[in-house]
């Protein structure tokens, strides 16, 4: 990823406040998110948001930033990474959720991208951080430099997983920001739209490890109205609420809609996904 470019190409909506002045007109009264952003990716507007600069906690959405940092660092996607065992005890204590690696276990940093973005597993993220900055600390280091250099001035992580902190938070506006950065990535853009993916090079499972993507899964279908999600990532904890990121296309054009603090968890029917359909709903199509 081109750092430098990415900032000049996002300028315009960090400082943008109100809806945009072009695009479709698109309501939020609806919705059950206490946090929104609709941009157009294409133009780099903003067309709705809601509360998009007040500090929320982005729970899992935060794999998108330990991607970033991944794919801006790692020097061959062939590369073999370790799970290492000594980080699994804490993971299960914390009921994080995981890609199914077990202690020890070695896959590609390309297979545990997958394994981090499309069932969001913690173990694949901590693995990953270990792997490209030699521990969490450091990589969290670069997490924040990234956030930094894309003017995400209302974030802050401490963690590569998205994991209940206090001092782990950010906002609609930064995680669309972030979102749209991600998806100008090729191999990103992959393996974000992805509905599912073997591992097949995960050592111990005699490459059958499959991983389902929590988007696709919960949509269903990823076509909204006149168009279709093309990419996401889920996150949820107690404190952060139900939250998604996702990339539909409509027209010809890329939309980014973050949304954050729905109600509900797992176990409830998804109000963040509802959002989505309620958002896309308005926008016209093809």
């Amino acid at each position: 990823m081109v750092m430098a470019a990415a900032i000049v190409c996002l300028a315009a909506l960090l400082y943008t406040t109100g809806g945009a002045p072009f695009g479709p007109t698109v309501s939020f009264d609806g919705l059950s998110s206490r946090y929104a952003m609709l941009i157009d990716a294409d133009k780099g507007e903003v067309i709705q948001s809601r509360d998009a600069d007040a500090r929320m906690y982005p729970a899992s959405l935060t794999k998108v930033m330990t991607a970033v940092v991944v794919l801006d660092h790692a020097d061959e996607l062939d590369a073999v990474v370790e799970a290492p065992a000594d980080m699994f005890p804490t993971l299960w204590e914390q009921n994080a959720s995981m890609a199914g690696l077990q202690p020890g276990e070695t896959a590609t940093v390309e297979d545990m991208l997958y394994g981090l973005m499309l069932p969001s597993g913690a173990d694949c993220a901590i693995a990953l951080a270990r792997y490209v900055a030699g521990d969490v600390t450091a990589f969290v280091e670069l997490m924040n430099w990234t956030a930094a250099a894309l003017g995400m001035s209302g974030t802050h992580f401490t963690n590569p997983t998205g994991l209940h902190d206090a001092d782990h938070y950010s906002t609609a506006r930064d995680m669309a920001t972030l979102f749209a950065h991600a998806m100008q990535d090729d191999t990103f853009r992959t393996i974000a739209g992805s509905p599912s993916h073997t591992m097949s090079s995960a050592s111990l499972h005699d490459g059958d490890l499959t991983v389902d993507s929590t988007v696709f899964e919960e949509l269903g279908t990823p076509f909204v109205a006149g168009g279709w999600i093309v990419a996401g990532k889920t996150g949820y904890t107690p404190e952060a609420g139900l939250c998604l990121a996702t990339a539909a296309r409509f027209g010809g054009r890329t939309y980014i809609l973050v949304t954050a603090g729905a109600p509900g968890d797992h176990a409830t029917s998804q109000a963040d996904v509802d959002d989505a359909r309620y958002v896309y709903g308005q926008i016209p199509g093809l």
